[in-house]
């Protein structure tokens, strides 16, 4: 797979998961920041690695459900892994900036 492609899929990742949005602050994980990174493989696997607002955050399951439906949607992913990390731990100040408008914080 070339770079161009695995590129294409990186950033398809990222698209579709702007569709998937944090329920209790109802911005989507991107722009919350709780998406860490994607590594794209050779064979059109990715590792994701993302994290929750908060380790004890009750709708863990049901994020983790709606990040693989809206993977399944990238053209090219052959599959994956999603990695929840706790380090480092999430903050407000790991949100973009349309993340931060759209919860009212100052630019």
């Amino acid at each position: 797979m070339s770079e161009a492609e695995k590129e294409a899929i990186r950033l398809g990742v990222m698209e579709a998961l702007h569709n998937v949005f944090d329920p209790e602050l109802g911005v989507n994980i991107v722009d919350l920041g709780l998406v860490y990174g994607v590594n794209v493989h050779d064979d059109g696997t990715i590792d994701l690695s993302m994290t929750l607002t908060t380790q004890g955050c009750p709708m863990h399951a049901s994020l983790g459900q709606w990040v693989s439906m809206a993977l399944q949607t990238v053209p090219g992913l052959t599959g994956g892994e999603i990695h929840l990390v706790w380090d480092p731990p999430w903050n407000p100040s790991m949100m973009t900036p349309q993340g931060r408008r759209e919860l009212g914080y100052p630019d």
